[in-house]
């Protein structure tokens, strides 16, 4: 009797595992198929597409209050992402002008993947060029920057991570996030490219920043 108890038990538990790995198996066939439709940015047809996917963010916070990194990925917001010029001009078109965000604003245009974060893996060895502009000319600034960044015009292979213009009170900041702060030959390029397309007065101060640094 016992024997039969538990191949009774056996059977049953051998049922409810069929009829879970039954409806497993359902939910694995439709969750890769619902991810990969968020996931999956691609071209539409008779679009142009870019070399890569990029991903729009925006990030406001209150100034004098200190941001550890934590709050600092909370307060960031991801807007899009796109694979083509004809869906960068489609987010971009309907987007503010830095120039008319207010207070302490800043928009990031990062490869799709990679987080506009010291942290993230694509930039903890990398680092920055910044560039301080005087009130009323970051919205052409910003505008020349990411244009040259989607159209590669940087020539550095897979260096560039994304771009970030910072609005602030009595200034605006644009800068150009690369992998590799090490390479020098690579850093040159980058800033002598970013005075030629933002067209730089010869005195522009140009400045490069660790990500170690920034985090110290």
């Amino acid at each position: 009797r016992l024997k039969d108890d538990d191949s009774g038990d056996h059977d049953q538990n051998e049922e409810n595992s069929t009829q879970k790995d039954s409806e497993k198996e359902k939910n694995d066939r439709e969750k890769p198929q619902s991810t990969t439709k968020r996931k999956a940015v691609v071209p539409g047809p008779a679009e142009h597409p870019l070399q890569y996917n990029y991903t729009f963010w925006y990030s406001r916070r209150t100034p004098g209050r200190p941001t550890s990194s934590q709050s600092y990925e909370q307060n960031i917001k991801q807007i899009g992402t796109f694979a083509s010029v004809e869906q960068f001009w489609r987010f971009y078109s309907h987007m503010v002008r830095p120039g008319d965000l207010t207070g302490h604003s800043d928009f990031h245009l990062f490869k799709e993947g990679i987080k506009p974060m010291w942290e993230d893996d694509a930039n903890k060895n990398g680092g920055k060029w910044i560039i301080r502009l005087r009130k009323g000319l970051a919205s052409r600034c910003w505008e020349n920057l990411i244009l040259a960044m989607l159209g590669e015009q940087f020539m550095v292979g897979e260096e560039i991570c994304g771009a970030v213009v910072s609005v602030r009170f009595q200034e605006d900041i644009i800068s150009i996030w690369n992998k590799t702060a090490s390479d020098q030959a690579t850093t040159a390029r980058i800033r002598d490219t970013l005075r030629r397309v933002l067209n730089l007065p010869p005195n522009t101060i140009m400045e490069y920043k660790t990500h170690t640094d920034s985090i110290k």
